[in-house]
């Protein structure tokens, strides 16, 4: 018994879970964008800045590992499909006192979205930022973690704003 609409897609017909199958949707352009804060002390966050960390530059790290986390999604969330990612973008930006801003944009075309690459993402960025900074400040807390955009697919587009 295939469900459809918003239903709980990702259960067989014994209830348990699967991945769904995506074969009969359109390939269409798809992206997404997700955005986390990561609180810091304010010396924290301006060792950040002036790039005075002992392990290296913590942006550049941790871009790099969003990158790596939007790519390898499918093989953290067990119901995700590999997709191929035609772009991923991570954007840093700070309140100048004692927050961080990770955002990142993921784009695909294919049959299923990106919104848990996006997310998956600046998670892995965000626990990128704490584990270089975790010799400074060990209460550094990460969240909220939002799905900010997507847009493409059958159930539309959508915007947090």
């Amino acid at each position: 018994m295939e469900q459809h609409g918003h239903g709980m897609t990702h259960f067989n017909e014994q209830g348990r879970a699967r991945m769904v199958d995506v074969s009969g949707k359109e390939v269409t352009f798809r992206t997404a964008a997700a955005v986390t804060t990561v609180t810091m002390l304010p010396s924290t966050l301006a060792a950040v800045r002036q790039g005075n960390i002992h392990k290296g530059d913590v942006l550049a790290v941790a871009q790099i590992a969003g990158i790596q986390g939007a790519k390898r999604t499918s093989d953290w969330i067990p119901m995700c499909h590999p997709l191929p990612l035609t772009g991923v973008n991570i954007t840093f930006s700070d309140n100048g006192h004692d927050q961080l801003y990770i955002e990142a944009s993921v784009k695909t075309e294919g049959r299923t979205g990106v919104e848990m690459e996006a997310l998956t993402a600046v998670s892995a960025a965000a626990l990128t930022v704490y584990d270089m900074c975790k010799a400074l400040q060990k209460d550094i807390v990460i969240g909220p973690t939002e799905l900010k955009s997507k847009q493409g697919g059958k159930s539309g587009d959508y915007s947090r704003e």
